[in-house]
């Protein structure tokens, strides 16, 4: 059987749930995270160069968080942030679209004998919050995967179980370059990242930009704002990536 084409069979039967006029979040948008195959696969290329505990403490600190609060992680992929936010927070919310990743989450956090996260299939458009609103909720690279009319939708969504004067992370790919020189500075990008992570990261730096859904720096911002939020600090890297710290409007 392909196990593939079954996994897809059966997320086209949930995407059926919802209208058809929903984007449909649920299908694979560039990389194939729902792939079995790709979801065991991340945490070895990613750990390459990211060191999940350093990036999980700089988040929370930046979020402040605490043992007493709440916080949801929005495409939690293989868990990791959620893991290291288990240990200091009361409660932990893991979401993704991918029912590959979250089995690798869940096992990660058996291992680690974690009990206080729990594990939703879904999205921004479809993960439904049927717990008191958080104290804080984190996004890492998966906003792209939604067009502008869906971003500002799935934030909306997120503003309505964030309480009053709680926080969100965001961080993304979000273009801040001159596009008058467009051409060049993507191909520079391109290189950029076979140099710094090698050829595979590369190769989806260019099926990103084929295929997802990226946005610029003032569509970003004015999509935050108008969805409940207000941006604290935003940091922009090297014209194509972006972190922002923002305070759910009361």
């Amino acid at each position: 059987m392909d196990i593939e084409l079954y996994r897809g069979y059966f997320n086209s039967l949930e995407a059926g749930r919802y209208p058809e006029w929903r984007y449909n979040e649920w299908k694979p948008c560039g990389v194939n995270y729902n792939s079995v195959l790709c979801a065991m696969s991340y945490d070895i290329h990613h750990r390459r160069f990211r060191d999940y505990r350093k990036e999980s403490e700089e988040v929370m600190a930046l979020l402040d968080l605490n043992a007493n609060q709440s916080v949801i992680d929005i495409g939690c992929g293989t868990g990791a942030f959620v893991i290291h936010a288990a240990e200091r927070c009361r409660k932990v919310y893991a979401v993704d679209v991918s029912k590959a990743m979250l089995r690798c989450a869940r096992r990660k956090a058996k291992k680690a004998k974690l009990n206080n996260i729990e594990f939703h299939h879904g999205g921004f458009l479809t993960y439904e919050h049927r717990a008191n609103p958080v104290d804080a909720i984190v996004s890492t690279a998966v906003l792209h995967h939604l067009p502008d009319f869906w971003k500002f939708a799935g934030l909306k969504r997120l503003a309505q179980i964030c309480k009053a004067g709680g926080k969100l992370y965001l961080f993304d790919v979000v273009f801040s370059f001159d596009m008058n020189d467009y051409e060049s500075r993507l191909n520079q990008w391109v290189n950029a990242t076979g140099e710094k992570v090698g050829p595979t990261f590369a190769e989806e730096a260019k099926t990103h930009l084929r295929e997802e859904y990226s946005t610029f720096d003032w569509i970003m911002e004015g999509l935050l704002e108008r969805a409940g939020f207000e941006i604290e600090t935003a940091h922009y890297a090297n014209e194509f990536m972006a972190s922002y710290v923002c305070t759910r409007k009361g």
